[in-house]
């Protein structure tokens, strides 16, 4: 079974930055695709980020070029980056992972996930 845990949400000030963290149970060098979602009230869970085991990314386009997502398969980790935040960017951040190395939207094509972690951006 596979384990995500989150870490590094918190409340900041609109411009500021984040960095969240993923820590994985097993090698992510097993896992093909990571990801972040979010979920605000009352919405859908959303696909933020993900990245394959070889390299390549996806961004929304609402945080293409202030968020960045990386992976350390030595440390089994992934993060996520976030510069300049909104406060349309509050939400619940969740990491997730998928064993195949394609990236889908999807949140149902997911089947690993974090217990997620709140991110706050007041105005």
């Amino acid at each position: 079974q596979v384990q995500l845990v989150e870490s590094g949400g918190g409340l900041v000030q609109a411009g500021g930055s984040l960095r969240l963290s993923c820590a994985a149970s097993i090698s992510i060098s097993s896992l093909g695709t990571m990801g972040w979602y979010h979920q605000a009230p009352g919405k859908q869970r959303e696909l933020v980020a993900a990245v394959t085991s070889g390299g390549g990314t996806h961004y929304a386009d609402s945080v293409r070029g202030r968020f960045t997502i990386s992976r350390d398969t030595a440390e089994n980790m992934v993060y996520l980056q976030m510069n300049n935040l909104q406060p349309e960017d509050t939400a619940v951040y969740y990491c997730a992972a998928r064993r195949t190395d394609i990236i889908m939207v999807d949140s149902t094509l997911w089947p690993y996930w974090g217990q997620g972690t709140q991110v706050t951006v007041s105005s």
